[in-house]
């Protein structure tokens, strides 16, 4: 086990970033990591199993049912490690329910603490494919771990992308929560070859582009199979999302929403003032950055690659 901190009494600091999945057509295939983040500090148990500040404080729970905590365990179960008894510090940057991967981001940073507190040498994959498991997105969890712009490939196995440095995200989040589960629903389980061909070429282009490998075009940026139904139940996301395709900028939902990506040239300053406008006052626009870094723990135990 890492030594403890004698100062600060952890003995590990994890940091997990937020993730956007989809990019518009990608749908269950792209995601990309932002600088939101989830901060878990591991201390010495206190009597309490988790101490959680910031976003969802007071909401999450506090003991065994925790999905942080149970991502510890079930590596631990996985690789048949002893469970530390530790207390978990939780500071959470991430919004609950408004589609930035927050429950992936609580899945990796379980996993990634103990993998870092028992010091097992374990793949970076191997952490996706449990997190995966427990939360059930495969890219989310791909951003979550590796940073970047990531497509989750077949079986699950991930492959990451440097997102170019000529584009900059936004975030624009809105008050109302949105469960997956119930959004996922109303997506439709099959779609015309039209729209399969087009949506294709649409998430081919927007994988380029943010890759920098070839120009950017907001207008890839737009889905025809998951995003029309989601939309129709969140009227207030579609205005934001058309206002901002509207002055020229790729839009899409985050993930399953409610919360709206959009990409902006990295030296527009005109972006926040627009989507502020377009969204309200109580919907907060967040300038980020990419999160190029993805899961990290103070004391890695440099996992195998």
């Amino acid at each position: 086990m890492p030594s403890q901190d004698a100062e600060a009494g952890t003995l590990v600091t994890v940091r997990v970033p937020a993730s956007s999945a989809n990019l518009g057509p990608g749908f269950d295939v792209l995601a990309v990591a932002l600088d939101l983040a989830l901060v878990v500090h591991a201390r010495p148990y206190d009597g309490h199993r988790v101490v959680a500040v910031g976003e969802g404080a007071g909401e999450v729970p506090d003991g065994d049912g925790n999905l942080i905590w149970r991502s510890v365990r079930a590596f631990c179960d996985v690789y048949g490690a002893e469970v530390p008894d530790v207390t978990l510090h939780c500071e959470n940057h991430i919004p609950l329910a408004r589609g930035l991967g927050s429950s992936s981001a609580a899945a990796v940073a379980g996993l990634v603490l103990a993998r870092t507190l028992t010091g097992m040498s374990v793949a970076d994959q191997d952490i996706i494919d449990i997190a995966t498991q427990l939360e059930g997105h495969a890219d989310n969890a791909a951003a979550a771990v590796l940073g970047g712009l990531v497509v989750a490939g077949p079986t699950g196995r991930a492959r990451r992308f440097e997102p170019t440095r000529s584009l900059r995200p936004v975030v624009c989040i809105p008050p109302d929560r949105s469960s997956t589960d119930e959004t996922r629903g109303l997506v439709p389980s099959e779609v015309s070859l039209e729209t399969m061909v087009g949506t294709a070429r649409r998430t081919a282009l927007v994988l380029a582009g943010l890759a920098g490998v070839a120009a950017w075009d907001p207008a890839t940026m737009v889905d025809e199979v998951h995003e029309p139904p989601r939309l129709r139940a969140m009227t207030a996301t579609g205005d934001v999302i058309a206002a901002a395709r509207a002055a020229g900028y790729g839009a899409c939902l985050s993930g399953a929403g409610p919360t709206v990506l959009v990409l902006a040239d990295s030296e527009d300053t005109e972006v926040e003032a627009m989507l502020t406008a377009a969204a309200g006052d109580e919907w907060r626009v967040e300038p980020l950055q990419w999160d190029r870094a993805g899961a990290r723990s103070d004391h890695d135990a440099s996992p195998a690659p």
